[in-house]
């Protein structure tokens, strides 16, 4: 089954209204983001991640919206392109070959991020500056990139994905 992008333009807008004061820009003067809306196996919408290059970095900032209460592995990924299954969307963003997890010795994935935390009402957000080598340009190599969402926590020591469990949310990010 492949994602509606019509739906995914349509809801992007959306829900990209309360971030929208967050935009900074980068070294052109030009604001430097990317968006990609989260949608389940099924074409459910499930949130929104964006990403903004600042003088400091990336920052991505996650709103979820349907997701079962608790703490959710969620990562960067290799490959902009989501599957049923969201296999497609191949391993964590990693360009500076580390080892996985927020506590890794040797520093962390570029797609490595805390857990996000939903409440009972199925809704979660977090804001946090990508490390691990994470630059603007790199989300939009030759394959691009997508953000996954996973039905556990994110141990933040297992190598390579932190024992997050199944992909259950997957969006592809677009330059906005």
């Amino acid at each position: 089954m492949r994602l509606n992008t019509a739906a995914a333009l349509f809801a992007a807008p959306l829900m990209l209204g309360s971030l929208a004061a967050c935009a900074t820009y980068g070294e052109t003067g030009n604001a430097q983001r990317a968006a990609a809306p989260l949608f389940m196996a099924d074409g459910t919408p499930a949130g929104l991640a964006t990403v903004t290059a600042t003088t400091t970095g990336l920052r991505l900032d996650l709103e979820v919206i349907g997701l079962s209460p608790g703490p959710h592995g969620v990562h960067v990924h290799t490959t902009g392109a989501c599957t049923p299954t969201f296999a497609a969307a191949g391993g964590h963003w990693n360009p500076g070959g580390h080892t996985h997890g927020l506590q890794s010795a040797t520093g962390q994935h570029a797609g490595d991020m805390p857990n996000v935390d939903v409440g009972a009402n199925g809704r979660g957000s977090l804001s946090y500056m990508l490390g691990g080598g994470a630059t603007f340009a790199g989300l939009f190599d030759a394959d691009g990139s997508a953000f996954i969402v996973h039905a556990g926590p994110d141990d933040q020591v297992t190598d390579p994905a932190g024992n997050s469990g199944d992909r259950i949310a997957c969006g592809i990010f677009v330059a906005r």
